[in-house]
């Protein structure tokens, strides 16, 4: 048995399956996410170790047989995330996460310092760990001075399993440390950001053993042992595991709490200017690039709480069968926009609204805008060679068809919907966990789902989408040019 743990930013979800890859169980458990202030997003790391032993106290509660044959552990996590640890290992400060917007001004320095997008791949965003130290550094220097390892969330929980500290090219790739074509730390980029390679984890590949369960723990949930944990991998590259994209012309579009647009690649590539992210994948010798947005069911979420109606009855104001483009422009930028924009400053504008519209209307431009986005960041990939003739459609926006429609025609490209099971980061990390402990052909570990339905984009409203989008991306600069 193998068992696959994603750190989420809203909860921890915990996965078991069999050496065939088949879900034997799964639990989860959430936790808060604290804003002390106007763009600070922060979690207490001790609240990621408490959901995992919840998660695994129902897995073995409700599977005991199975649970006690564990052979490997897989992580996946949120990516970015800041916990600064002391030379006991006590942790600092809460963790800065990904959606953490307070460094931009450090970001912005980093970014224009020689040679950090050459090395690391990636224009340094407000969000990436990198900026959040020299932030830090600045604001919090007693904390910055203590400072002895700094890890990404899924491995601190690694370190409470192993009490080793470890991370893999994937999560690190992140950060604006990782020389991402060499696939290590860069003196450099440390160097850049006021940092030391011996206050980064060792590395390994995310298909790789990346430590062993401690003994205590191994008393405590009842296991003979031994039990190795897999290096693992960024949210993104577990998920693409998961989901079977590890070669040149696979991908994925995601519309989770962020919107992600993912192409696997086995060669690097990057191209910073475009906003693209370019990242190691957790299997050795491939990269993936990816754009994304900040909000994409958040938007809906958002919505939600604004008119006071739950976001699955908001989707069914929008049909299954789409009948074109509405005369409302969404920009959903509620928190700033990475891909292509870069501005953590921007914010989200509703656009031409009539007395007559209601929630019908406003769901509609809703989706419409985060598929824009979306369009935004397949045109960002195409500009740098990424050809994706058709995509996995993923996330929870995808229960509804009609935005899984609008998406396609706007994307221009077939979405295919996977049959229903879990095909996500939790069991791209479980898999990951059995490359590691069987060294098997990850083309068989990692193959794609089956899919239940493939959604064409519509010929019929293709003109009148692409014409929807042209004013959708002349509205932007124009809004910067007001509010910013």
């Amino acid at each position: 048995m193998y068992l696959g743990l994603d750190v989420g930013t809203s909860g921890l979800r915990a996965l078991l399956v069999d050496d065939a890859g088949t879900v034997v169980g799964a639990a989860e458990a959430g936790y808060p996410v604290a804003h002390p202030a106007p763009g600070w997003s922060e979690q207490d790391p001790a609240d990621w170790v408490s959901a995992c032993e919840r998660a695994v106290a129902a897995l073995r509660e409700t599977h005991p047989a199975e649970f006690s044959a564990l052979k490997g552990i897989g992580l996946s996590g949120q990516m970015h995330g800041a916990t600064l640890l002391d030379a006991s290992g006590a942790v600092l400060r809460p963790c800065i996460l990904w959606n953490d917007t307070r460094s931009h001004v450090e970001a912005r320095a980093l970014d224009a310092a020689p040679g950090v997008r050459d090395l690391s791949g990636n224009i340094v965003f407000p969000g990436f760990t990198a900026p959040k130290l020299a932030w830090v550094a600045k604001h919090e220097p007693e904390v910055f001075a203590a400072v002895a390892k700094v890890l990404l969330p899924k491995d601190y929980l690694r370190y409470w399993l192993t009490g080793e500290h470890i991370g893999d090219m994937s999560d690190s790739a992140g950060t604006s440390w990782l020389d991402t074509g060499a696939r290590d730390w860069s003196d450099a980029l440390l160097s850049a950001g006021g940092m030391r390679r011996d206050q980064m984890p060792a590395l390994v590949e995310g298909s790789a053993p990346g430590g062993t369960l401690r003994t205590e723990l191994l008393k405590a949930w009842g296991l003979p042992g031994p039990v190795t944990v897999a290096g693992g991998g960024g949210d993104n590259a577990a998920a693409a595991c998961g989901a079977g994209c590890f070669r040149d012309g696979q991908g994925f579009v995601s519309l989770g709490t962020s919107g992600v647009l993912l192409a696997a690649k086995d060669s690097y590539a990057p191209d910073p200017a475009s906003a693209v992210h370019t990242f190691c994948h957790a299997v050795p010798g491939t990269w993936y690039q990816m754009g994304v947005i900040l909000a994409a069911t958040d938007c809906l979420n958002w919505l939600s709480r604004t008119l006071g109606q739950e976001p699955a009855r908001l989707a069914e104001h929008v049909p299954d069968r789409i009948a074109g483009p509405s005369h409302i422009l969404f920009l959903p930028y509620l928190s700033g926009e990475r891909t292509p924009h870069n501005d953590s400053a921007i914010r989200a504008t509703f656009a031409n609204v009539d007395i007559g519209d209601g929630p019908e209307q406003l769901t509609q431009a809703v989706m419409e805008g985060v598929s824009f986005a979306l369009r935004d960041c397949h045109e960002a990939l195409k500009g740098t060679g990424t050809q994706l003739t058709r995509l996995l459609a993923v996330g929870g926006g995808t229960r509804s068809r009609g935005w899984v429609e609008t998406l396609a025609t706007v994307l221009g490209v077939p979405l295919d919907l996977p049959a229903k099971g879990e095909f996500g980061a939790a069991l791209g990390a479980a898999r990951l966990a059995i490359a590691a402990v069987t060294g098997g052909p990850l083309d068989v570990i990692m193959a794609p789902p089956e899919i239940s339905e493939t959604i064409e984009p519509r010929a019929d409203l293709t003109a009148a989408y692409d014409e929807a989008h042209a004013k959708y991306r002349a509205l932007y600069p124009q809004m910067k040019a007001i509010l910013t």
